[in-house]
């Protein structure tokens, strides 16, 4: 297997489990302590819907937003890194330090973390960049 193929496979297998994990996050807190804002659930469950999502729920779903917002950005260009034929030795570092770097984004988002969650965010983004760099390096 070609190995950027093999690293873009990796990345994005742990990615979506990463998404996935936000969501048990969310139905974790929801459940274990009974409250639902969307009536239909509370209904189900024998309770009174909530005016607002628990602020673990909140969190849980700007952290999927900030991951819908650069995930994608991600999957797109490692398609075209793949097309191009760029870097497999860059692709390694690039995409496994972006999809670490979102891993500790989240973690950091769901805890409450700063500075690191911005530098999370930075390095995933630097790792774009550097994704970007080798494109068009391939395209010189």
């Amino acid at each position: 297997m070609d190995p950027v193929i093999y690293w873009y496979a990796v990345a994005t297998v742990i990615l979506f489990v990463k998404m996935l994990a936000i969501s048990v996050y969310q139905g974790y807190h929801r459940i274990g302590k009974q409250a639902f804002k969307t009536p239909e659930d509370a209904a189900f469950m024998g309770r009174k819907p909530l005016a607002e999502e628990l602020p673990q729920v909140q969190r849980g779903a700007r952290a999927w937003l900030n991951d819908l917002e650069n995930i994608p950005a991600f999957w797109a260009l490692g398609a075209v890194y793949i097309f191009v034929g760029a870097s497999a030795t860059a692709a390694a570092w690039l995409f496994m330090i972006f999809t670490v770097a979102r891993v500790l984004h989240t973690v950091f988002y769901l805890c409450a973390v700063q500075p690191w969650r911005t530098l999370a965010y930075a390095v995933a983004l630097l790792c774009l960049f550097g994704m970007v760099i080798q494109i068009l390096l391939v395209l010189s």
